[in-house]
């Protein structure tokens, strides 16, 4: 006779047992733990800062995590993060967002190396993180949201993939209507398979 029943009735209870070899509590661990174990979890990203002249302005810090053709790995972003600073005066108003595109092109990119979670791994990551100070243009929009003053981070556990010949970039954006010293930041931490 089946148990249609899955939830414990208290008549026909179901029992379970943790099949992991240590001593209960069982332990459960995110997929990070062990790319980080192995040499295969990495991060990167940068800051823009800025000084704006006295009809203010907007500071944009964009990273573009992207898997190349033909690279044989699959990229699996753990976390997003980044924030903005700011030093201005009162009479000055502040707007922030942050998004996610995907694909794109960026204007004037730079380099970044990204640097390997497991600091006694010699992995190499076979992403190319490039860095600018323009949004991304043609970029498919995935997420977009308004910002505070201050840090953000948001734990993706591999909810966005990255297969090889596509992009991700995380574009965060702050502005002021009257001068003063800003400073946006943009980081991708992820794990490669």
């Amino acid at each position: 006779m089946p148990n249609n029943n899955v939830f414990n009735p208290l008549s026909q209870p179901v029992y379970t047992t943790n099949t992991n070899p240590y001593t209960s509590p069982g332990i459960v661990a995110p997929p990070e733990n062990n790319a980080g174990n192995t040499g295969n979890l990495f991060n990167a990203g940068s800051t823009n800062s800025t000084t704006l002249g006295l009809l203010g302005g907007s500071v944009i810090a964009t990273v573009q995590l992207a898997n190349p053709a033909g690279s044989g790995k699959t990229l699996y972003v753990s976390r997003i993060s980044g924030g903005i600073t700011v030093a201005l005066n009162l009479l000055s108003t502040f707007s922030g967002s942050m998004s996610l595109t995907a694909n794109g092109t960026l204007t004037s990119p730079t380099t970044l190396t990204p640097a390997n979670s497991n600091l006694s791994s010699s992995n190499t990551s076979v992403a190319t993180v490039r860095f600018s100070v323009a949004v991304p243009s043609s970029a498919t929009s995935v997420m977009a949201m308004p910002l505070q003053v201050g840090p953000f981070v948001s734990n993706e556990f591999g909810r966005y993939v990255i297969p090889p010949n596509q992009a991700i970039n995380l574009s965060v954006s702050g502005s002021l209507t009257v001068g003063g010293l800003m400073a946006s930041t943009a980081y991708f931490a992820w794990w490669e398979v």
